[in-house]
């Protein structure tokens, strides 16, 4: 459950802006959407594998150029 305090004066607007802000920090919604389906193991794992190749590829680069 997220809390957001809200100040004496404060505007809603900037209020909601935190909570928003909260909310996506917390990866709330990105577990509900990955908690609709099931995804294999070795999908997850082939997913983050080529995840980091393409990061040290971009690393790589970076260095050389």
């Amino acid at each position: 459950m997220l809390i957001i305090p809200v100040k004496d004066g404060e505007n809603i607007d900037r209020a909601l802006k935190r909570y928003k802000r909260k909310f996506d920090r917390t990866k709330t919604m990105k577990n509900l959407r990955a908690r609709k389906q099931f995804i294999k193991p070795s999908v997850t794992n082939r997913a983050k594998n080529i995840k980091a190749k393409y990061v040290q590829n971009l690393r790589t680069n970076e260095e050389q150029g």
